[in-house]
């Protein structure tokens, strides 16, 4: 086990260059399931997630092979093992093999997900949606039994809109007989781009990208070579750290229409924000506005950066106010950076932050992907060694973290923990 040690207070400046986005590839790897010949994904992050879906892949018999970043996956070979404990329980996307491995065999058996713990996430809509195309659905000791003898296209209605639901329901759908239309669908760039494998595997979808998504089922799929988009909430993280720390950061493979609702609020505190075609500049300023921002679903402000923009709002010259109607469970940064002399204080689902103040380097633990990013960026910005404890979190989600910071002038690195700090870890 490792710690992350940041030396606060150096001007980050120079180029990044983002990676494959983890969104995307979580469930663009379980697709693969539902081809007869072999899938190639290109640009993929280098992040744990990644390897664990290879692993997974691999139990169920598929043939995988990940040179750089590119990942080739030949499912010809797969069967429908039953994925009941395991590495399944360590990621929050395993929930995609539900809706691949019923597309694929008409049965699949899964335990629950695990991922970061960020309050309660049900996955009642996808199942709804699996039901309407004619699966039957049991929990047997922890585990998710979804059997079908076909699959039939139908109307499915979300009652919330959800990234997770309607990707694991277009899965399904692709091989169903007939025409599912999924409404009050999710918008997610995301989607458009698992959308886009499906339909180069031979896939019939209309829609994607829109809160209505018409899919013609076919009998099967067949590989393709694709690249995957680039990752958004990563992209987005180091504008906010350089947002916060920086002379001049130059962000380079990137969709900036992503990226609108945070643009906008970076350029509302005072910050210059340039674009261009694949790229983004983003400079700090020493005088921070505060601003306000509630997340929603996409295209709103997203929940994976409220977070990181937590920290920068440390900054800034006043009072602000950050809402989360996505996860209301999703503060659990604050009493870490309450460590590091920010503050702030927790009320419902919104955080108060009083500004400015200068941060203070200190021991803190990360408990989710994001929350590590928060303090990431927090210790950047603070006087002194900050030690980040609870990598395996950041590591699901950020590619070659250590070495983007310090090409762009940043003073980090990783050691390991000591016997006596992994006892203590495991005694809190």
């Amino acid at each position: 086990m490792e710690k992350l040690k940041i030396a606060g207070g150096y001007p980050l400046k120079g180029t990044v260059r983002i990676s494959g986005a983890k969104n995307s590839a979580v469930a663009l790897i379980p697709a693969t399931i539902l081809a007869e010949s072999p899938v190639t994904i290109e640009g993929l992050p280098n992040i744990s997630d990644v390897e664990i879906l290879k692993d997974l892949l691999e139990e169920i018999g598929g043939k995988v092979t990940i040179t750089d970043d590119e990942m080739t996956v030949d499912p010809s070979t797969m069967i429908s093992m039953p994925l009941p404990n395991g590495k399944v329980k360590k990621l929050r996307a395993s929930y995609y093999l539900m809706g691949a491995m019923l597309g694929r065999f008409k049965k699949a058996v899964i335990g629950l997900p695990g991922g970061c713990h960020l309050g309660p996430r049900p996955i009642d809509q996808h199942i709804k949606g699996f039901e309407a195309l004619g699966a039957q659905i049991t929990n047997e000791q922890g585990a998710i039994y979804l059997r079908a003898d076909e699959l039939r296209g139908a109307r499915i209605y979300l009652d919330v809109v959800s990234v997770g639901a309607t990707i694991n329901i277009m899965l399904a759908a692709v091989r169903a007989k007939g025409r599912t239309i999924i409404e009050n669908a999710a918008k997610e760039p995301e989607i458009i781009d698992v959308a886009t494998l499906l339909t180069n595997m031979g896939a019939k979808i209309k829609g994607a990208g829109t809160d209505v998504i018409r899919i013609d089922g076919v009998d099967s799929l067949h590989g393709c070579r694709h690249t995957i988009i680039p990752d958004r909430i990563e992209a987005g993280t180091y504008l906010i750290l350089g947002a916060a720390v920086g002379e001049g950061v130059l962000i380079d493979n990137v969709i900036p229409q992503h990226l609108e609702s945070l643009i906008a609020k970076l350029r509302e505190m005072g910050v210059t924000v340039e674009t261009g075609d694949d790229q983004v500049f983003v400079s700090g300023t020493d005088k921070l506005k505060t601003v306000d921002i509630k997340t929603l679903v996409y295209p709103g402000f997203p929940t994976d950066l409220q977070q990181p923009f937590t920290s920068l709002l440390t900054r800034a010259t006043g009072s602000s106010v950050v809402t989360d109607t996505i996860y209301g469970a999703r503060f659990k940064h604050i009493d870490e950076l309450r460590r590091m002399n920010a503050n702030i204080k927790v009320e419902g689902r919104s955080a108060i932050i009083n500004g400015p103040v200068q941060l203070q380097g200190a021991k803190v633990k990360a408990s989710d992907l994001r929350a590590g990013a928060a303090l990431v960026i927090a210790g950047l910005m603070a006087e002194g060694i900050t030690e980040v404890t609870g990598l395996e979190h950041i590591d699901r989600g950020y590619s070659n973290l250590v070495e983007k910071l310090n090409g762009l002038g940043a003073t980090v690195w990783r050691e390991a923990l000591t016997k006596e700090e992994v006892e203590q870890m495991k005694n809190t």
